[in-house]
Order: C-alpha cells, then sequence, then structure tokens
C-alpha cells in the first residue's frame, strides 16, 4: 500500500530499529514506546486489521513474536510481556497496517489500563444471548 507507514519501513523507505526479518515477518523497535523493548511486529504483506490478514501472515506474525518474546525476555529480563493488538481507529488502531505489539512488563511498571479493569459480574442471560448469537454467526 502506498501511503502505508509500515509498508515503507519495510521497504526501507523510511528507517526503522529492526529487530527481526523473514520471508513473511518484519520486526522492529516502536518509537513511541510504553516501556524499554517495545517492539512491533508486522507481517510483509498488507493488511489492515484482523478482518483483512491472511492466515498465514497471521501464523507467521504469531510464530516470530514467541522468538521475540524469548530475546526480550533473555535481554530485558521483564516480569511479563503484554500481546497487544487492536483493529480499528475506536479502539486506537492509528496506523492501519495489521501490527501486534510486544511491550514488556517489570515488577515496578503501573499496570497497562486495558490489562486491568474492575471485575463486575455481568448479565448471565445477556452473556448467554449474545454467546449464542456469534455461536451461530460462526457457522
Amino acid at each position: 500500500m502506498e501511503d502505508c507507514i509500515f509498508c515503507k519501513i519495510i521497504k526501507g523507505e523510511i528507517p526503522s530499529f529492526k529487530i527481526y526479518e523473514d520471508e513473511n515477518v518484519f520486526a522492529f523497535e516502536d518509537i513511541n514506546p510504553i516501556a524499554e523493548g517495545h517492539t512491533l511486529v508486522i507481517p510483509k504483506k498488507h493488511a489492515r486489521d484482523l478482518w483483512e490478514i491472511d492466515g498465514e501472515s497471521l501464523t507467521s506474525v504469531q510464530l516470530a513474536s514467541k522468538k521475540i518474546i524469548a530475546a526480550i525476555t533473555k535481554v530485558l529480563k521483564p516480569s511479563g510481556v503484554a500481546a497487544m493488538q487492536l483493529n480499528g481507529e475506536s479502539v486506537g488502531q492509528s496506523v492501519f497496517h495489521y501490527h501486534l505489539h510486544l511491550i514488556p512488563r517489570l515488577e515496578n511498571n503501573p499496570p497497562l489500563p486495558i490489562a486491568r479493569w474492575k471485575m463486575t459480574p455481568g448479565n448471565m442471560e445477556k452473556i448467554k444471548e449474545t454467546a449464542e448469537k456469534i455461536k451461530i454467526a460462526l457457522d
């Protein structure tokens, strides 16, 4: 895609701090990191989001992220790594090229807002009704 910043990074038209590349995946450090080691893992084949990405590219991103998390753990020794992926402007996606954020977290880091929410029991009938609708839509 011509105007996609991530496609330009893959092509080398925009500089990046690349940490991993294979035939299907490119990974680089986020220049607006939430934490040290914040890495973006992207497919080389352009896809806007989870709705558009093909299975091979999605699998490749996930397998590469497993290797990258191992390297992040070896270097930074985090207590955990958040793997975050957003789909759509309303949830904060700002670059419309599928990407997986790998965000190392240390014990003293503040919690990520998306990872912590007040546990409030939901309406079981409404949850059941929604589950049934989604299950039917899968058929």
